[in-house]
């Protein structure tokens, strides 16, 4: 379509303008011009509207996929690993993160003893030990549970 049928159309101000002269026949353009111009101007009229909401939305939408997708499992992952690490006891067997396997010795502040073999000690951060194959048994808690039993003690003979 050429520069010429479009300035036939005597410069109107909107595209409601257009689409009433191309109605009334007021152009002397083709019909085959004035399907072209209907067209181009349904195309320009239909993206105006809603066409500044819909990629925002778009980015939002993409945002929270990548949320519930990738962040926030791997921050589930991370505080499962620290719980883990921060039970560490002496007895638990545990694989570090180099595939080593050994019993925790003695646990420091952000240190854990590992025996490797008998008589065999070597030091790893905490963040180094990637699992716990088995725990050691834990001793039971000897408090009373309740206030009633506070001052009663069972002894065994």
């Amino acid at each position: 379509m050429g520069r010429s049928q479009v300035q036939g159309l005597d410069s109107p101000r909107s595209v409601q303008d257009v689409r009433d002269r191309l109605r009334s026949g007021a152009t002397r353009a083709e019909p085959e011009a004035n399907r072209k111009v209907s067209t181009v101007l349904y195309a320009a009229e239909g993206g105006g509207g809603a066409g500044g909401f819909t990629p925002i939305l778009m980015i939002a939408l993409l945002f929270g996929v990548m949320y519930f997708m990738m962040i926030r499992p791997q921050q589930k992952r991370r505080r499962e690993a620290e719980r883990m690490q921060s039970t560490l006891a002496p007895g638990d067997e545990v694989v570090t993160i180099g595939g080593l396997y050994g019993t925790v010795a003695g646990v420091d502040d952000d240190t854990v003893l590992l025996e490797v073999a008998p008589g065999v000690q070597t030091r790893y951060a905490r963040p180094a030990i990637a699992r716990v194959v088995t725990q050691a048994e834990r001793a039971e808690s000897t408090e009373p549970t309740d206030a009633a039993t506070a001052g009663a003690e069972i002894v065994k003979e």
